[in-house]
């Protein structure tokens, strides 16, 4: 099965799922997500394409209560609006990713929990289409189920 993804090129499967995709730069060192031109740490011009990873941890979040406004189009009106929520997720190698979470219950929510990258639907291409975007959802810990 294809999955059409908004965004395609920020990440690739993987075994055990979607996994975020970055760059780093050669000089410094410095990781970037999404893939970045030119380092904002030491100037340099020069990067590796590299793998961000699939897990992270919950920097900070908020919960989106009202449908944005353009350029947002996932094709939801005010009224069938689904609030979400959004957060940064602090990755291993120290980036923070903004994103969506498929959490959108403010009980569920802690700074610091563990998160792991998933697809969530987001809406709908020209053609009618489902298209997926990624997501952080809160990682089971081991004896949870």
């Amino acid at each position: 099965m294809q999955t059409n993804l908004a965004g395609g090129h920020l990440l690739r499967a993987g075994a055990q799922g979607p996994i975020l995709l970055g760059s780093r730069c050669r000089q410094c060192g410095e990781y970037y997500f999404p893939i970045a031109d030119n380092c904002t740490r030491c100037s340099a011009s020069e990067f590796e394409s590299c793998e961000i990873g699939r897990e992270g941890r919950l920097w900070s979040w908020t919960i989106q209560s009202f449908l944005p406004k353009a350029p947002y189009n996932s094709g939801e009106t005010e009224v069938d609006f689904q609030p979400y929520g959004v957060g940064y997720v602090e990755m291993p190698c120290g980036v923070k990713v903004e994103s969506r979470l498929t959490v959108a219950d403010p009980q569920q929510l802690r700074i610091g929990m563990p998160m792991e990258l998933t697809l969530v639907r987001y809406g709908r291409n020209a053609a009618g289409e489902p298209l997926h975007t990624f997501a952080f959802a809160p990682l089971a810990a081991e004896g949870d189920a």
